[in-house]
């Protein structure tokens, strides 16, 4: 079993913290921990900001082939396990770890910012303007308490664009939430990184849908069965290119354990 238990989490510079133990899935690493919030808010109380990519198999597929969004992954902070074919090549290789999708660790996140003790602001940057704009209307009624000091949609132009920098720059939120779809998220975060370096930068893909209340998420039984996927292509149809990746994902990863 090739796990790494004394391998420092990979940097964006030269910031330490307490290592997590590492795994990788054809060449891209995987955090491995029951529960990440504790790692990230001791970051968070150090002042050590941390880039986190939410792992699925088609991250993994595309970064095969993109040695940009590759590097990335291979330099963030954290990569959590996302998708379920993560957890199936991890189990290949007998690593019992629970899957935590990014729109719960986002969750997790969002309330655990709005506790007294912690207070940390937040920002919402991505998606549709209605969409952004009712993901963070729920979560100030879910959250009174929460700080919200952002909230800006995808879709600026070039003005627009310097604005947000700056608006990000001035207000310095502890957690940034980027919903740009996968990969392009994912640049956006390392370029701009260096704006709020002790925050925690997380992409949350369609998080900010199913927040809106656009979309349903499965229900719980369907996502012990680890068959989400299949739940979102059955609302969203025009997804199915993108599940392309999964079946190729599968052979990969049952040749590499075959290989040991």
């Amino acid at each position: 079993m090739n796990v790494s238990l004394n391998h420092p989490v990979n940097s964006m510079s030269d910031r330490v913290s307490t290592p997590l133990p590492q795994f990788k899935i054809l060449g891209q690493p995987v955090h491995l921990a029951a529960e990440y919030t504790p790692w990230l808010i001791d970051r968070l109380k150090q002042g050590i900001g941390t880039h986190v990519v939410t792992m699925n198999a088609e991250i993994v597929i595309q970064a095969s082939h993109d040695t940009e969004l590759a590097k990335i992954v291979q330099q963030a902070d954290l990569v959590t396990p996302d998708g379920s074919g993560i957890i199936m090549a991890l189990r290949l290789h007998g690593i019992d770890q629970p899957r935590y999708a990014g729109i719960d660790l986002g969750e997790d996140l969002l309330r655990l910012a709005a506790q007294p003790e912690h207070n940390y602001p937040v920002f919402f940057y991505g998606g549709k303007p209605e969409i952004v704009n009712r993901a963070a209307q729920k979560w100030r009624a879910e959250l009174p308490d929460l700080q919200i000091v952002g909230v800006e949609h995808g879709y600026l132009d070039a003005d627009a664009k310097e604005k947000l920098l700056h608006q990000i720059t001035t207000t310095q939120p502890k957690i940034i939430f980027v919903a740009l779809g996968m990969s392009r998220q994912e640049t956006w975060i390392r370029d701009n990184f260096h704006l709020c370096p002790q925050a925690i930068w997380i992409g949350v893909g369609g998080s900010f849908d199913v927040w809106s209340g656009v979309k349903n998420r499965a229900p719980q039984y369907i996502r012990n069965l680890d068959l989400e996927w299949m739940y979102r292509i059955a609302q969203e149809p025009s997804r199915w290119r993108r599940a392309l990746a999964l079946p190729k994902f599968a052979i990969l990863a049952i040749a590499e354990r075959i290989r040991g």
